[in-house]
C-alpha cells in the first residue's frame, strides 16, 4: 500500500514554494478510525502531507540526486480540526537549504481559514544509507501523477526539466518490460504449436 498524502501540485517554484492539494474523504479508513463517527482528519496525516510537499520541493531543488527525509517537526500549531471531505491546500516555503538539509515553513488552509502552521526540517542522507529510497522509474511516475512537471517552474519562470537520471531509469524500465513482453509472447507461441 502506498501512503500518498498529496494528490497533485497546483504551484511549484523550484527551491522556493510549492502548493499541493489533498482531497480528504471518509472512505479513507484513517479518517474514520481516528475519531469514529466524527470523520476528523488526523493531525499526523496533515503533517505527513506537508512533509511530502516540502520534501519534494527540497528534493527537486537538487534534481532529486540527494535523498531527503523528514528530520524534525520544529513546531506545529493546529488552529482547528479538519473534517473529512475537505480539500486541503498544503503550502511549503523553503526558508533555507544547505548541503546537509533544509528548513520549510508550512501552512494548511481549509477554505480561507488557516488550520495549521508547521515548521519542518529535512535532512539529506549521506553515504551510510542505501543508495535509493525509491525505484526511480516509479518515483518519476509518481511525480508525473502529482503534476509536478506540468506546473513546476524555475525561479526564472521556465518549465522544470525532468532530471536525466530519472528519464534514464524510465527508459531502462521500458526496455525491461518490453523484453519481458517479448519473452512471454515467444513462450506462448511455442506452447501453442
Amino acid at each position: 500500500m502506498r501512503w500518498l498524502w498529496i494528490d497533485r501540485f497546483v504551484e511549484f517554484e523550484s527551491g522556493h514554494r510549492a502548493v499541493a492539494y489533498k482531497n480528504t474523504s471518509l472512505t479513507e479508513d484513517h479518517n474514520d478510525d481516528y475519531q469514529p463517527s466524527y470523520g476528523i482528519v488526523p493531525a499526523s496525516t496533515i503533517i505527513e502531507g506537508l512533509a511530502q510537499t516540502g520534501g519534494l520541493l527540497v528534493g527537486e531543488h537538487g534534481q532529486f540526486h540527494k535523498r531527503v527525509v523528514l528530520a524534525k517537526v520544529g513546531k506545529a500549531v493546529f488552529h482547528d480540526y479538519t473534517l473529512a471531505g475537505t480539500t486541503l491546500p498544503y503550502t511549503a516555503e523553503v526558508e533555507d537549504i544547505r548541503t546537509d538539509g533544509a528548513f520549510c515553513q508550512c501552512q494548511v488552509l481549509a477554505g480561507d481559514e488557516v488550520r495549521a502552521d508547521v515548521q519542518l526540517m529535512f535532512a539529506h542522507l549521506d553515504d551510510r544509507f542505501p543508495e535509493n529510497l525509491f525505484d526511480l522509474a516509479a518515483f518519476l511516475r509518481m511525480l508525473r501523477m502529482f503534476e509536478l512537471y506540468k506546473v513546476g517552474r524555475t525561479k526564472a519562470g521556465e518549465p522544470l526539466a525532468i532530471p536525466e537520471h530519472l528519464l534514464e531509469a524510465e527508459r531502462i524500465e521500458a526496455q525491461r518490460l518490453e523484453a519481458e513482453r517479448m519473452a512471454a509472447k515467444s513462450r506462448n507461441s511455442v506452447s501453442n504449436t
